[in-house]
């Protein structure tokens, strides 16, 4: 006779986990959508300046110091807003009651000490 495995799944740890699959799936479709915007904003742009500098509206070196000036702008409000995404992340994490790296670190840390000191007590023994 084939045996039936049967999950049995917490309900109060299934609704956490599907929240934070969620939250990582719209972080991820956000930070996709947002690279595709910047590089259709930036073809867009150059087409642009090329177009004005084919007529003669700028000259080419001026052409290429705009395209410059905003390709450094559009990375420093890139980077802006990754810092952004990045605060509000671990804001929504602390919120879920998510640890953070160093929660993780801080409990390895005092998990080693304890398991020295058991190992310490084992070997004296109970009455040395």
């Amino acid at each position: 006779m084939a045996k039936v495995k049967v999950s049995v799944q917490d309900p109060a740890v299934e609704p956490a986990d599907e929240r934070r699959s969620s939250l990582l799936e719209a972080t991820r479709r956000m930070m996709l959508a947002s690279i595709g915007a910047v590089a259709l904003a930036q073809e867009e742009m150059e087409t642009f300046v090329e177009r004005l500098v084919e007529r003669g509206q700028i000259a080419e070196q001026d052409g290429k110091r705009l395209v410059r000036d905003m390709m450094e702008r559009r990375r420093d409000q890139t980077q802006r807003a990754e810092e952004e995404l990045e605060r509000r992340m671990e804001s929504m994490l602390s919120r879920m009651n998510v640890p953070s790296k160093s929660d993780i670190d801080s409990l390895s840390a005092k998990i080693s000490e304890l398991s020295r000191k058991v190992d310490e007590l084992k070997r004296t023994g109970p009455g040395a």
